[in-house]
């Protein structure tokens, strides 16, 4: 498969990995703070166990490039699916990295050493819990400067996102 790789191939990828951003932000704004919304939630409150509904959506997203690796595969006419779904995947496992990882401190990413730019993300993200909107976005988020004003004016309120993913198990250890 990879003596088939073109160099529109790994252009493709990436361009994809890039516009995943914008299709991510508008899924989790009007998918998972919509009709989706019943899953989402348990990301939103404080953990129940290891697990939660919102690890349904990975399952979800990687169906769907499975979808459009098997097709790219065997329909000839539809290769560029295969790209396409690399661009795809590779977004998803940067967004499983910085999200799930390194700020809420899943699969032991508490213990990682802090990073600048990751950082600065997680900052974003904590704005998105703390009031329920936007910022939407993960590897390069809009942070509105109406929610960067209204962060101001509550500053006091931090919210640490390693600490709520705990377990409850976890906590009792500790």
């Amino acid at each position: 498969m990879l003596s088939n790789l073109s160099a529109w191939d790994v252009l493709l990828a990436a361009v994809v990995f890039v516009i995943m951003e914008a299709i991510a932000a508008a899924e989790h704004r009007w998918a998972m703070h919509g009709f989706a919304w019943s899953w989402h939630r348990s990301h939103h409150l404080p953990p129940e166990g290891r697990f939660e509904r919102n690890d349904r959506f990975p399952f979800v997203f990687a169906g769907l490039a499975i979808v459009m690796f098997v097709a790219g595969t065997n329909i000839g006419s539809l290769r560029f699916l295969v790209p396409v779904a690399v661009g795809i995947t590779a977004y998803g496992a940067a967004y499983f990295l910085v999200h799930d990882v390194y700020i809420h401190g899943r699969l032991g990413g508490r213990h990682l050493p802090r990073i600048g730019a990751l950082d600065r993300l997680g900052a974003a993200h904590e704005l998105h819990h703390r009031f329920n909107g936007a910022p939407y976005g993960m590897l390069a988020p809009v942070v509105p400067a109406s929610v960067r004003d209204r962060a101001e004016r509550s500053r006091g309120a931090r919210i640490d996102l390693t600490e709520r993913r705990r377990t409850t198990a976890e906590r009792a250890d500790s």
